[in-house]
């Protein structure tokens, strides 16, 4: 029911990719202009900026955010002390309840550059502010750090409930060998989460070319606007702030065709090197 709602039902507003869309007509009058709105947005250098920014915010998302929880979720399955580890998971898991608004407050209160609370402390022991916002590399890190603190304690519930599964009598047969903690980590831990590794990876690059817009247009702003802007701030400028739903609904369909693509092609090299897929 979810999925014919949610999912199925507004694929029937596609069809506005093709038709000079007038809201007052509705879908059904609109008329039928074929792939002249394609042209249109291929033919503009916004979409390209806002694309290659998408794929370099997902990219490094890729690099930085998607081994937290991984590394994270080992850490805790390592502590013997039940309080201690459901103290950390409790307060992992907060930040992925808070909304990217107030986020967003946190970080410019934390990072700003005349206000922010780290300049100001780095400035009290007489060092140079850093333009964690303004300028390109502090504002990326600063970015990257923020999906990382926001959403790793997150992803850490399903690479736990992967490790439950994992039999103990493997463990007490290795400390028997005379295994070390890192050897037991790489040869039964790793690989026992293997497939819901390679599952949530074939995920992640399905949605190279969709990026959430909270984030990027929270924490982004007018001074490295040439980095933040991505094609959420490009649909919502043209689509909602100009009134242009065609041109909108045609980028959300190259997205989705995209994302498709990648997640197919990502599926078909896992199956071939490491045997696992999820088709």
């Amino acid at each position: 029911m979810y999925f014919l709602i949610f999912r199925y039902g507004p694929m029937y507003g596609v069809q506005i990719a093709f038709k000079d869309f007038n809201l007052f007509q509705g879908i059904n009058g609109s008329e039928w202009i074929g792939f002249d709105a394609f042209r249109e947005v291929f033919g503009m250098k916004e979409f390209y900026s806002s694309l290659r920014n998408t794929f370099m915010l997902n990219f490094l998302d890729l690099i930085v955010s998607f081994p937290a929880p991984i590394i994270l979720a080992i850490m805790l399955y390592e502590v013997k002390s039940v309080w201690f580890k459901k103290i950390s998971q409790t307060l992992l898991y907060i930040p992925h309840f808070i909304s990217w608004v107030i986020i967003g407050g946190i970080v410019y209160q934390l990072f700003g550059n005349q206000s922010g609370m780290v300049n100001g402390l780095l400035e009290s022991m007489g060092l140079n502010p850093i333009p964690f916002l303004t300028e390109k590399n502090p504002w990326l890190i600063t970015y990257l750090f923020t999906g990382v603190w926001q959403s790793a304690g997150w992803g850490t519930i399903l690479y736990l409930a992967a490790l439950t599964g994992v039999n103990r009598e493997l463990f007490e047969a290795a400390e028997v060998d005379g295994a070390t903690r890192m050897k037991k980590i790489l040869y039964i831990t790793l690989p026992s989460i293997k497939p819901t590794i390679i599952t949530l990876l074939i995920l992640n690059l399905g949605k190279m070319v969709s990026i959430g817009f909270d984030r990027p247009y929270i924490i982004g702003n007018t001074a490295v606007r040439e980095y933040s802007d991505v094609l959420s701030t490009f649909v919502y400028r043209i689509g909602l702030e100009s009134g242009q739903y065609t041109l909108a609904t045609v980028v959300g369909l190259f997205q989705a065709v995209v994302g498709l693509v990648f997640i197919l092609g990502s599926n078909y090299i896992s199956k071939k090197v490491t045997g696992d897929g999820i088709l």
